[in-house]
């Protein structure tokens, strides 16, 4: 919702009022809202992982070791890192001083679409966007795969097919999240900054920044017995 709340809202007023002014601070605080929701979903992922770990691994300590306590401080731990994060990468970007055009080809502002109105030496940007990048998405999807390496192999021990089912049931939503959203920002935060047509960053940017907040809701909700009885209905009553 964080997301989704940061760049649709505006998009509506550009499409709908062809209103495309916005201001300095305005876009100073797009930016940084967007590098910090995606950093901190990005490290609830992680923390998501290593709670089905400790639900399937170990469950008989799931409610000595994940306690609400340790909940609420790992989610803040996510969303000061992200302050801090999301404030170096803004306000490095906004050091550079900036001689081109003042129109920005995207319906929302991100670091990469105004390093290219810049007249500084981008070369410094570009490296601490790739570097830190990296090892943060790197170090989250060692963290999620390691986790899930424990859980599959501790799944197959299952004694019973069911009990397989169940246990995986519980872990495919988060694994098709993690796809769409470390897939979506890996080809938008490691491509070069330049030399890339305009229709395809635009493209890609509705990808990544819309997609897999809207696809968040409808793969959770498949785990609800309501919500797929209904689809079978659905499905039912358009085949026949």
């Amino acid at each position: 919702m964080c997301c989704i709340s940061v760049t649709v809202p505006k998009a509506c007023v550009i499409f709908l009022l062809n209103n495309r002014v916005i201001s300095v601070v305005g876009c100073a605080a797009q930016i940084f809202l967007v590098v910090l929701c995606a950093y901190a979903e990005l490290l609830l992922l992680t923390i998501m992982a290593r709670d089905r770990y400790v639900a399937i691994c170990q469950p008989l300590h799931y409610h000595v070791i994940m306690t609400p306590r340790v909940c609420v401080q790992m989610m803040l731990a996510s969303v000061l890192s992200g302050l801090v994060y999301a404030g170096v990468h803004t306000g490095n970007t906004f050091h550079l001083y900036f001689c081109h055009s003042n129109v920005v080809h995207q319906f929302f502002f991100d670091i990469p679409s105004l390093l290219k109105l810049s007249c500084s030496d981008t070369l410094t940007n570009e490296i601490t966007i790739f570097v830190s990048g990296t090892i943060v998405a790197c170090g989250s999807f060692s963290f999620i795969t390691m986790s899930y390496i424990h859980i599959f192999s501790t799944v197959l021990k299952f004694p019973t097919r069911r009990e397989q089912r169940k246990a995986f049931s519980t872990c495919i939503p988060h694994i098709l999240i993690v796809i769409a959203f470390l897939g979506s920002g890996a080809v938008v935060n490691l491509k070069p900054t330049s030399n890339s047509p305009l229709i395809q960053d635009m493209v890609i940017s509705v990808f990544y920044s819309v997609v897999p907040p809207f696809l968040n809701p409808v793969i959770y909700t498949l785990r609800n017995k309501q919500i797929k009885e209904a689809i079978w209905k659905v499905m039912r009553r358009t085949l026949t």
